[in-house]
């Protein structure tokens, strides 16, 4: 039976079938081999039962909440950056940097931060000096910030295709290394500034540009702030958190910014639902695919494999990061994770690894998969907003690339960078 499944995964994901349909026809060739149990049965039930699940509503809130105020913010947020880095050598790269940290907080989705920040700041930075591909470069790596620093909807994801693991803890997790990662990259553009004597953006720091800059962002800077201290405060779940992002999104673009119009409304809510039918149904499926995964008893089986070459935890998140690696080469983060988090989880808390780290890992290790080839889709985003062939932009990423990875090496080995401030906050 599993063999039957696993041969239809293949041969359908390398026909180019949809990922959400690969799971359900999987699932159906195998239960039809099994022969015991009706797949007329079998396979509508656990689709429902997927998306059957009150805490998946924090998806397609977070998503709309994240696209109200996405464009509307995103200038306010620019010239706040500005305002804090844009003197440092190398200025605008900086604020590239810092503004994804900020525009992260309010998103949670990668692919949103490179689309509103490349349209913007990869033009003005070749206007001021920069190459092309470097510009694309900062902006495609800086881009990963966003899906890491809380909130995440590939956290949400997460949380709720493994079952066990706190939404508000893996939140709490991506802070510090959401900052590390931040930290990392201006590092380097600071080491790039001496070598390629990148521009100033601006001569000094001027404290009444930076108070009227705050002003103007301090609406869209308290989102984050809001979803986090209701989170860990207990007077909201994430997924009334969620839901409370939407009405303050609604409230500061109506009558604050008041730069939103009904039809725009409408069209950021069929925009967004189009998204999280996507994602739901995938969900839905994948809970066939787990269910089959599950009776075959694969997690235990992948267990006793590794446990044959060694027992320790950390030899077991080396395996897992360079496979997490070739998955997100390969697959996109949310898909691969639906697919592959039900059957490592079981297996990483055989080993003794706790489960907001290895948690953390898989969503930080899938992100960076958004920027390598061949299928990273914020590369291909950041490429064609710049007017870039893919392959120079593959080669002006490397740096910067390495830079996340030595951040994730880091994290893996530290559990305590991603467990301290939940262990803080009581997770």
């Amino acid at each position: 039976m599993f063999a039957s499944f696993v041969i239809s995964f293949f041969v359908l994901m390398v026909i180019g079938v949809p990922v959400a349909f690969v799971l359900g026809m999987s699932g159906l060739t195998s239960l039809i081999v099994w022969g015991e149990i009706s797949p007329l049965t079998i396979i509508p039930q656990r689709v429902f039962r997927g998306i059957n699940n009150f805490p998946l509503m924090a998806i397609p809130f977070f998503i709309l909440a994240g696209t109200l105020m996405g464009n509307s913010i995103m200038l306010k947020l620019v010239r706040f950056s500005n305002s804090i880095v844009g003197h440092f050598k190398g200025g605008l790269a900086h604020v590239n940097v810092v503004a994804s940290m900020f525009f992260g907080g309010i998103t949670g989705a990668g692919v949103a931060d490179t689309a509103a920040i490349g349209s913007m700041l990869i033009p003005a930075m070749e206007k001021e000096g920069y190459t092309r591909e470097f510009s694309t470069a900062v902006t495609a790596a800086s881009s990963t910030i966003g899906p890491i620093i809380p909130p995440s909807i590939p956290m949400v994801i997460y949380a709720l295709t493994v079952g066990n693991v706190s939404v508000g803890a893996l939140f709490v997790a991506g802070i510090i290394p959401g900052l590390m990662i931040g930290l990392g990259l201006m590092i380097l553009i600071g080491f790039f500034s001496i070598t390629k004597n990148l521009p100033r953006h601006r001569e000094r720091f001027e404290l009444k540009e930076f108070l009227v800059a705050f002003k103007e962002a301090i609406w869209a800077l308290m989102m984050p702030v809001i979803i986090l201290g209701g989170i860990l405060s207990g007077i909201f779940t994430a997924t009334e958190a969620a839901a409370i992002a939407v009405v303050y999104a609604l409230f500061v673009n109506f009558f604050i910014y008041r730069d939103m119009s009904l039809k725009d409304l409408y069209g950021h809510v069929i925009h967004s639902a189009a998204i999280t039918s996507v994602v739901l149904f995938m969900i839905g499926t994948a809970k066939i695919a787990s269910w089959i995964i599950t009776i075959h008893e694969v997690p235990q089986k992948l267990v006793t494999l590794i446990s044959g070459f060694s027992t320790s935890p950390l030899v077991f998140m080396t395996i897992l990061m360079f496979l997490l690696f070739a998955v997100g080469c390969l697959i996109e983060s949310s898909t691969a994770i639906i697919m592959f988090a039900p059957i490592l989880a079981p297996a990483a808390e055989a080993f003794g690894i706790h489960p907001i780290h290895f948690g953390f890992v898989v969503v930080m290790n899938l992100m960076i998969g958004m920027i390598t080839p061949p299928v990273g889709i914020i590369l291909f985003v950041a490429s064609g907003i710049a007017g870039l062939k893919l392959e120079s932009l593959v080669k002006a990423i490397y740096p910067f690339l390495i830079i996340i990875i030595l951040t994730l090496f880091t994290i893996v080995y530290i559990p305590g960078i991603t467990l301290w401030l939940p262990s803080v906050l009581g997770y």
